[in-house]
């Protein structure tokens, strides 16, 4: 009996807000996207066993941005920006008496101050795979850079000072999994060091900002993001959600990219379904019967409900109180990066996001994902976009030029 109810129920929360029969609704199965506008990207990569989602995601963003400059497709070395990325880390975890995450995450700052200081190289240059697989895998490597790091810490408490080789022991692990770093290269018929190949690309790392929305700091100002992946304590512009989600739109308008931090744990997060969204039960829309019905379900068979991802439904409606009280209690966190690359609608009219995401190109949509407007309002953490991309009135708000 309980699972008839739930199915009816599942049916009639699924009705939108905007009177559509249920005739109309039953014969639209699951999800149906339609993509209103998209932006040219790269190939969908495949970041495999690692958490570096925040590189694969950053570079595909800076790829979309050398297409959008007029020059080639090229797919930028994920492994240099990590390798150095360790080695950075790792200066400051020992710095800090192993006060600091050393782990796999990080954040799209960590690549562009990474190119900024290390250059940069296409993949073919420097794939960073030298540990047996054909595709990143860092169930031993994690382990081992930080048993090192901690080996040298613990050796430290003795009161004597630190050893001169500390440093190139550890690089000499990095050479070992990621491969030695090549000094110079040849690229299409081209010699180059890493530095003047990342100064021969048509963008400018200098034209790259984060933008959050939180209220524990003051609008239209600057604030180190208090996330455990920002081991760089990289800084992001503070904006109201309604102007952050502005520029979201904006960008995508004019034809740029967006590099996305959010929080894949949520319930409205499916990954058979290829999909995020934050649904609410529609009561409004439920005949005295039925709302009484659901009315006496256990919290668990409302969240059945909600979630079953059978096709489209009212979505919650996202305030700054609400992110807010989310980020506070650890239930929005530092979780996955993507790159939202274009504008959709399912078959309601309702507008979504397309993602590209870096866990290859995995059905049912050849590895691009769709989440709604609330999702994206909810969930992210931060965002980074070519400065060029911001409304003029919010980039004066806060001091771009």
């Amino acid at each position: 009996m309980k699972n008839l109810l739930l199915s009816a129920l599942a049916v009639c929360l699924a009705c939108t807000a905007t009177a559509q029969t249920a005739d109309q609704n039953d014969s639209a199965s699951g999800y149906e996207f339609t993509d209103v506008k998209l932006i040219p990207t790269t190939p969908v990569k495949d970041q495999s066993r690692s958490g570096t989602c925040w590189c694969f995601s950053t570079l595909s963003f800076l790829e979309s941005e050398i297409l959008k400059a007029g020059g080639p497709e090229m797919h930028l070395s994920e492994m240099w920006i990590v390798r150095h990325s360790f080695m950075d880390k790792a200066e400051k975890y020992i710095r800090l008496h192993g006060e600091l995450n050393f782990a796999e995450g990080g954040a799209s700052h960590d690549v562009t101050e990474g190119i900024k200081a290390h250059g940069i190289v296409p993949f073919e240059v420097y794939p960073g795979l030298n540990y047996g697989t054909e595709k990143p895998d860092f169930h031993e490597l994690s382990v081992v850079l930080k048993a090192y790091l901690d080996g040298v810490l613990k050796a430290a408490e003795s009161g004597k000072p630190l050893s001169t080789a500390w440093k190139r022991g550890f690089n000499a692990l990095l050479d070992e999994y990621f491969g030695p770093m090549p000094e110079t290269f040849t690229y299409e018929g081209k010699e180059y060091t890493p530095e003047s190949f990342a100064a021969s690309l048509p963008i400018d790392m200098e034209n790259y900002v984060d933008l959050s929305s939180f209220t524990h700091h003051p609008f239209y100002t600057r604030f180190i993001i208090e996330v455990p992946d920002n081991w760089m304590w990289g800084t992001v512009y503070n904006l109201p959600l309604e102007e952050m989600m502005a520029t979201i739109d904006h960008a995508l308008a004019n034809g740029y990219t967006v590099s996305w931090g959010t929080d894949v744990s949520e319930k409205g997060f499916s990954r058979t379904k290829a999909i995020g969204v934050i649904p609410e039960a529609d009561t409004e829309s439920m005949s005295g019967t039925e709302a009484e019905r659901w009315g006496k379900l256990t919290d668990k068979e409302k969240e059945k409900a909600l979630y079953s991802f059978d096709k489209p439904g009212k979505e919650r409606t996202i305030t700054q109180e609400m992110r807010q009280t989310a980020f506070d209690n650890f239930e929005t966190t530092d979780d996955h990066g993507m790159l939202i690359m274009g504008i959709a609608e399912d078959q309601n009219g309702t507008p979504y996001y397309k993602v590209q995401n870096s866990w290859n190109t995995v059905p049912p949509y050849d590895g691009f994902w769709y989440f709604s407007k609330p999702f994206v309002a909810y969930k992210t953490t931060s965002i980074m976009v070519n400065k060029n991309a911001i409304p003029k009135e919010i980039a004066k708000k806060l001091g771009l030029k």
